[in-house]
């Protein structure tokens, strides 16, 4: 494996970096870009317990929904959206112990519904159509932004409410626009995406194990 401190491209520097005038200087940027980024992290995931609450109450409602037979939607952007399928492959496969596979979709993986949505209609409309042909009374969408202001996102979570899905967010900075449309929400403190899908994946996580644990399943 090559390392970021050999002699691979070492006289330009990192693409978006300042060329250093020597290794040591170079180590000296790699070093802080990584010390800084743990801090970052450090410092957010400390304040997390504070989103416990929250967390535990979008999980007693995913929990419900699943025990009653209902399923999991989710649908986000980018990270989100790998995000999304993350999530859903925890559900139908299993997170830790071996269990019945639960009901989950993620609505960012059809990419012949994507594209037909998206060239037919508005990226706009390319999760909330998905949402109401596949959604029904009592399931839940879990809808992924860090920005809270995806529109595609929010025409989601929208749908959801219109036709009786419970919809809970997953988001970051203040909530953004998604925030008032959810019945339970999950918002991370944060301004920088990278740290909010860093928080956005450990909260997945949990979300799993409590879901797991409320269907005596873990």
């Amino acid at each position: 494996m090559i390392s970021l401190r050999s002699k691979v491209g070492a006289p330009r520097g990192l693409v978006g970096l300042p060329a250093a005038h020597s290794d040591i200087e170079r180590e000296a940027q790699l070093s802080h870009i990584v010390q800084r980024g743990l801090q970052e992290h450090t410092e957010l995931f400390q304040r997390l317990s504070a989103l416990a609450p929250d967390i535990e109450q979008a999980a007693a409602i995913i929990a419900e929904a699943l025990r009653t037979g209902r399923k999991l939607l989710l649908c986000g952007n980018g990270g989100s959206a790998a995000d999304s399928q993350h999530i859903a492959a925890e559900m139908t496969g299993r997170f830790v112990k071996d269990r019945r596979p639960l009901a989950a979709i993620a609505l960012s993986t059809d990419t012949s519904a994507l594209t037909s949505i998206a060239n037919d209609y508005s990226f706009d409309d390319v999760f909330s159509r998905q949402v109401m042909a596949l959604g029904a009374r009592g399931d839940c969408l879990l809808a992924i932004s860090t920005s809270g202001h995806s529109r595609n996102v929010i025409r989601a979570a929208e749908a959801a409410r219109e036709a009786g899905i419970h919809a809970i967010g997953l988001l970051g900075r203040d909530g953004g626009a998604i925030l008032p449309l959810c019945e339970a929400a999950i918002v991370v403190p944060s301004q920088t995406t990278a740290r909010i899908q860093e928080a956005h994946s450990f909260i997945g996580h949990s979300l799993c194990a409590l879901v797991e644990a409320a269907l005596g399943l873990s």
